[in-house]
């Protein structure tokens, strides 16, 4: 079997894949739309001795925030097998491969939403974040309040969106910042509507994307940077309410507190477990971000087990200075482990998934005590969020 990227004359045979994998039939005019879009030098395939595709999978390249940094990570997707070439462990050459291109290419993390998290955990992805989803009958929705900015209907100007945007996405750890090309073919979709809350300055504040069909209000993105904007925004959901019996909020953060502004509370929740990460490059990625300074420096020998990127095992020397800045080499050979753990658990701890203390009471991060203290203090606390699906 042969490994490489995929040919510009190649993409038919990967959207015949994608298609039969996935059970769904890609429009003629959508389907010319992806091939223009097209990165044969961005998706790998595995080819038998005749040439056949027989397994493929798609990286996006992009950003995403960590601590407030941008961080380059490589999304995986469009992962899929033809049925005669399953359970022969092509997925898991291909996603051994694609660590490695990862790494050489400067991703510090990769992320990718999962048929299966059981799958995905075998090679070093974790669950990094979940989101809650609302169902709310129009007679419970938030009061209608008078606001002194302005709501306008159906802005479809990207550079506006993404302002704020990034302003919200900044302050989540995951979240992807998105190219102009991103909005255009997997965000703005042709049916979707669009409302903006411009501040009494003329300042773009907050947004909606929405569609309302089958007397349903369907909010798939609820941004504000302020509660100003919130408050105008659920005035203007509120002002349908002779058009649906229900607003459904279907991505929201998990630390969202709606509920406890309504007055009425008692509405349909769910939390939703979404997307999977793992760390690329551990010493990359841990240097590449800001930590709580304590005043002094601190240090911790940590020993981390990673079979799927070698380069990331070993037991490791990782110091913090008084700012905030950390450092990391290997270990030198006399030194014990303070802490033990798998690249899952260091991935989820850096993101700030769950706390040391938290995993280290689970069994996943061991160890002594009083190193898990002053990493608990030196690990942001920040909210993981993902929007993006690829």
């Amino acid at each position: 079997m042969e490994i490489r990227t995929l040919k510009s004359e190649e993409f038919d045979a990967m959207i015949e894949l994608g298609q039969y994998a996935f059970q769904y039939r890609m429009p003629a005019d959508k389907k010319e739309q992806a091939r223009k879009r097209f990165k044969p030098e961005n998706t790998w395939g595995i080819f038998d001795e005749e040439g056949r595709l027989g397994a493929k999978l798609g990286l996006l390249l992009a950003d995403v925030f960590v601590n407030g940094r941008k961080i380059p990570m490589a999304g995986i997707g469009g992962v899929a097998t033809w049925p005669e070439y399953r359970r022969q462990g092509l997925v898991k050459q291909l996603l051994t491969h694609s660590l490695q291109v990862m790494n050489e290419s400067g991703r510090l993390i990769s992320m990718l939403h999962p048929f299966s998290f059981p799958f995905y955990r075998k090679f070093g992805w974790e669950m990094f974040s979940e989101y809650k989803k609302y169902v709310i009958p129009t007679e419970k929705l938030p009061a209608k309040l008078l606001t002194k900015g302005t709501v306008r209907r159906n802005i479809r100007d990207i550079p506006v969106l993404n302002r704020v945007y990034e302003a919200y996405a900044v302050r989540f750890n995951g979240m992807m910042l998105r190219s102009e090309e991103r909005w255009k073919s997997s965000i703005l979709e042709d049916e979707d509507q669009t409302a903006v809350y411009y501040s009494p300055s003329g300042d773009p504040e907050g947004y909606l994307l929405y569609k309302v069909e089958k007397n349903e209000f369907l909010v798939e993105e609820f941004i504000c940077l302020n509660e100003e904007a919130k408050a105008a925004l659920w005035t203007f959901i509120g002002n349908h309410d002779s058009m649906v019996t229900q607003v459904v909020l279907n991505q929201m953060p998990a630390n969202d507190g709606l509920t406890y502004t309504l007055a009425d509370p008692r509405i349909t929740q769910e939390i939703i477990p979404y997307g999977m990460t793992r760390i690329v490059n551990l010493p990359g990625f841990i240097e590449a971000l800001d930590y709580e300074g304590s005043g002094e420096v601190e240090s911790w020998t940590i020993q981390v087990s990673d079979p799927y990127a070698p380069w990331n095992e070993g037991t490791w020397h990782w110091k913090i200075s008084p700012l905030g800045e950390a450092k990391i080499k290997p270990a030198e050979q006399e030194e014990e482990a303070q802490l033990q753990c798998d690249i899952q658990t260091l991935t989820t701890l850096l993101l700030g998934y769950k706390r040391p203390a938290e995993l280290w009471k689970m069994g996943r991060l061991t160890g002594e005590s009083e190193a898990v203290t002053r990493l608990e203090y030196a690990i942001p606390l920040e909210q993981t969020f993902l929007l993006d699906h690829f």
